[in-house]
């Protein structure tokens, strides 16, 4: 009997210090992690349970232009504010609907699609589900619960006519478009404006290769505008853009002084200061965080479409512009600038 209750004793004391070293000792469950809606003890930023989706078009989320733009944008919204982010990769057009139906499935709080070519798909999507919301980059759908945003692409381009026309040596300037849509004869209507109006005599070779993931495409265009003497081009070809810049390296290798205007982002960070002269560049990330940080506040309502140029410094060109245009180009392209601002210059869209 006493043997039973000294063992009983001893279990008895033992399951104490087990319940005690329970109490005690730290979990690592949730470790490094701060629970949604508190900022803990951390100092970290508030965290948020907005889910926001990306559908690309064709080129890619790595397309050097503006599908990164927009990962980049949300990739960056992630990292302050904890938000879910995710992006699908559209390889052809029958890929649009299902694309933008997972994340409605999903739950998500908000679509975007980036690109011209997906506002059919979105239009089906958007008016089979009213209560998600979604955004596009590029054209305008005519929904309530569609926010779409374009750019004044041929403001911006007519900036880059400038700088190739007082820049060029051979008076032969070359014009890359990827798909033969409006979006990008905005591009080549402003481009060959701005050419005019600093070098008449010049001439603006244009080929459209009729794809936006295409670099091949891209280097095979470029090539030909080269040899019939083209010393600059201007590509607005998404990732098609990328051969443009390839060809140009080929021949900078060589000796031979070719320059490419690139396109959406400042590509000078991509492909160097080398080959690219400048850039016509499109906030596309601006944008994309702008509306994304109305739903992380609770204040995302879509609107009426948007349409952002010079004077929103929506599309513009970069900084890097210095080290390869002369302070007296840069100063002309400004002087442009204002006077479009101003509405003293009507560029136009075709």
């Amino acid at each position: 009997m006493k043997k039973m209750f000294k063992l009983s004793l001893m279990m008895m004391i033992a399951f104490s210090l087990v319940l005690a070293g329970c109490g005690n000792k730290p979990s690592n469950e949730g470790q490094g992690q701060t629970p949604s809606g508190s900022t803990g003890n951390t100092g970290e930023t508030k965290k948020s349970e907005a889910k926001i989706g990306m559908v690309t078009d064709v080129g890619g989320v790595n397309d050097k232009s503006f599908n990164q733009s927009a990962w980049e944008a949300l990739e960056k919204l992630k990292k302050e504010n904890g938000i879910t982010t995710k992006y699908l990769q559209s390889k052809g057009d029958s890929d649009y609907v299902p694309n933008l139906n997972q994340f409605v499935q999903g739950k998500y709080d908000l679509t975007w699609g980036i690109g011209f070519v997906i506002a059919d798909a979105m239009k089906k999507v958007a008016d089979q589900n009213p209560k998600s919301n979604f955004a596009i980059i590029d054209n305008v759908v005519e929904a309530p619960n569609v926010q779409s945003v374009t750019f004044a692409e041929h403001e911006g381009s007519y900036l880059v006519g400038v700088v190739a026309g007082l820049t060029t040596k051979t008076n032969k300037i070359g014009f890359v478009g990827g798909m033969d849509i409006p979006v990008i004869k905005r591009f080549e209507a402003g481009f060959k404006e701005g050419v005019k109006a600093v070098n008449p005599g010049a001439k603006v070779l244009v080929n459209y290769t009729g794809a936006f993931d295409k670099p091949d495409l891209g280097k095979a265009a470029a090539a030909t505008m080269y040899n019939d003497g083209a010393d600059i081009i201007f590509h607005s070809s998404g990732a098609t853009g990328n051969g443009v810049f390839n060809e140009a390296k080929d021949r900078v290798k060589q000796g031979k002084k070719v320059w490419v205007i690139g396109v959406d982002k400042d590509q000078s960070l991509e492909f160097g200061d080398d080959v690219t002269l400048t850039s016509m560049v499109k906030d596309v990330e601006g944008a994309v965080t702008r509306y994304s940080k109305q739903v992380i506040d609770g204040t995302f309502k879509p609107g009426a479409p948007v349409t952002l140029g010079l004077k929103d410094n929506g599309v513009g060109l970069p900084e890097t512009s210095k080290k390869n245009v002369p302070e007296d180009v840069l100063k002309k392209a400004d002087e442009y600038k204002e006077k479009i601002i101003k509405g003293e210059i009507k560029v136009p869209e075709k």
